[in-house]
């Protein structure tokens, strides 16, 4: 069976159709978000309502922690701070119950999934490197452990980087980001898992970058956060 693995949506509702458009042409058995499916973008109650209808499971990001949790708010950068207090004032009560119900880690078959790392979940620390990778691969009992956080794609194996994943080996993946990339590309990143054959697609998908750009302008939410979706960064 195919997999699809999103993270990082961060309200961002072009990004996110653009890659159910694509879904929808190359159908999978199922559909996992790893969280931050608000924060920084314009259309979080959109997101949040269209992964409840079409993710067969979702976890809980930072972002959506940070809509109750003053002391991780407090950890924000200014931008993701002003994104959040805004998105605060617009979320739909039914959007942030659904939120506030989701898990910090999920194992299916033989995949794990977790926003951030397997150390410290609730703390949501980053993995940017070959020892964080091992660290996480130590505690994973899955021979696959996907992550987002980062928004920059990269897969680890026990070894270090790795180009691609090969049957018998165990792996991080970092999907990289829906809606907000940060590696220098402004396509919408995310994967496809293919768990009989043990392949794994990672995908880019051009998306309308300047709807989503003035969306957040019109809100009034910082312009910083719409232009960055122009740089990928």
């Amino acid at each position: 069976m195919k997999i699809a693995i999103l993270s990082d949506v961060h309200g961002n509702l072009e990004a996110l159709n653009e890659v159910f458009s694509y879904l929808d042409s190359h159908p999978v058995g199922a559909v996992y978000c790893l969280g931050d499916t608000i924060g920084y973008g314009a259309n979080p109650n959109e997101c949040c309502e269209l992964l409840r209808m079409r993710a067969a499971v979702s976890i809980l990001g930072n972002h959506d922690n940070a809509l109750w949790d003053d002391t991780l708010l407090s950890q924000f950068s200014p931008l993701a701070s002003s994104a959040i207090k805004w998105t605060r004032s617009v979320i739909l009560e039914s959007e942030r119950q659904y939120l506030r119900s989701l898990p910090l880690i999920v194992t299916v078959g033989d995949s794990t999934f977790v926003h951030a790392s397997l150390e410290d979940p609730p703390a949501f620390p980053y993995l940017q490197g070959e020892e964080d990778a091992r660290a996480s691969l130590h505690l994973c009992t899955t021979s696959m452990c996907w992550i987002g956080h980062t928004h920059f794609p990269v897969i680890y194996s026990e070894d270090g980087p790795a180009a691609r994943v090969e049957k018998g080996g165990r792996y991080i993946v970092n999907v990289g980001s829906v809606g907000q990339p940060r590696d220098a590309d402004p396509r919408a990143s995310f994967g496809v898992f293919d768990t009989a054959h043990f392949t794994y697609d990672h995908i880019r998908l051009s998306y309308d970058v300047r709807t989503a750009c003035q969306k957040i302008i019109d809100a009034g939410l910082p312009p910083r956060l719409g232009e960055r979706l122009f740089l990928g960064r």
